[in-house]
């Protein structure tokens, strides 16, 4: 259970600056991700992204919140992996999304590891 409190903590502070950031810098933000046009949609990705931020952070050692912060985490992976994976190639957005293709992979992964170590753990 300490591994799946560390990694709900990381994927949260991962996700709490990811949402931040253009909210607090959309001119550094762009010029990273490439400009964008409808800039609501921006700052809703970025206040949901700091909301799944704050609770992953604050997930206890209480079974059913971390539960809750893993399901939350992998979901949020998964959906933002399949965005970059679909509108990368079809030129919706630019190469540098595949920087945070790699990181929503890399979540899922350890997500997926620290399963297998809690089941593993309880046998």
């Amino acid at each position: 259970m300490e591994r799946a409190i560390v990694l709900a903590r990381a994927q949260g502070a991962f996700n709490l600056v990811g949402g931040l950031w253009p909210i607090v810098s959309l001119r550094t933000f762009e010029a990273v991700f490439g400009p964008k046009q409808d800039r609501w949609l921006v700052f809703t990705v970025g206040g949901l992204l700091t909301t799944i931020g704050l609770n992953q952070l604050t997930s206890s050692r209480h079974r059913g919140a971390l539960r809750l912060a893993e399901r939350v985490g992998v979901g949020t992976a998964a959906w933002l992996l399949a965005i970059d994976l679909v509108y990368v190639p079809a030129g919706r957005l630019r190469w540098t999304y595949l920087l945070d293709a790699a990181a929503e992979a890399g979540w899922l992964a350890a997500w997926a590891a620290s399963h297998r170590a809690g089941r593993a753990a309880t046998r």
